[in-house]
């Protein structure tokens, strides 16, 4: 913590290859996450309906799919919850440090907590509420990558800008 808070982070190189490889791992994260989704649904309300109401086989093209149980749900958000806000809480630290405005920090921090809030509650209203809630997954889900993909690249970009500064002053020199 002392190397962030004093602005030697810049100059440790341990540490900055501490930050990349996390966030080469965290861009593995973020592409698996996008091929799960993709996966599971597409980008259209009535797909993300039906993979959480359920099908009936119609034709040959389409198949029998369950809806998603209570009991499916609660374990993937069971392990969501937690994941997620242990993937966030170490990422959205990072923008602490950052050598930018207050005000981008905070929608950088806060973007992406909602993002997921939304994408996981959305399974839920779409199962449980509301068809119309669709949107919001997809919402949801875009949100998340896409605030997922600025931590990433503004991670990325402090660690190889060479700027620095310490946190407590707020704003970019």
């Amino acid at each position: 913590m002392r190397f962030f808070v004093t602005g030697e982070w810049s100059r440790n190189r341990l540490l900055q290859t501490i930050v990349v490889l996390y966030v080469v791992y965290v861009s593995g994260l973020w592409l698996t996450n996008a091929l799960l989704y993709f996966n599971k649904m597409s980008l259209t309300p009535s797909s993300v309906v039906e993979y959480y109401l359920g099908s009936e086989s119609v034709g040959a093209m389409e198949r029998f799919q369950q809806p998603r149980s209570y009991q499916g749900l609660l374990e993937v958000s069971h392990f969501h919850l937690f994941a997620m806000g242990m993937l966030l809480l170490v990422l959205t630290h990072l923008m602490l440090f950052v050598p930018v405005s207050n005000r981008l920090k905070a929608w950088l921090i806060t973007l992406p907590f909602a993002a997921a809030l939304m994408d996981e509650g959305a399974s839920w209203l779409v199962r449980f509420a509301h068809p119309g809630f669709a949107w919001m997954k997809i919402g949801g889900f875009l949100l998340l990558q896409g605030s997922l993909l600025a931590l990433i690249l503004v991670s990325l970009w402090a660690v190889f800008s060479g700027d620095s500064e310490s946190y407590t002053s707020g704003e970019p020199s």
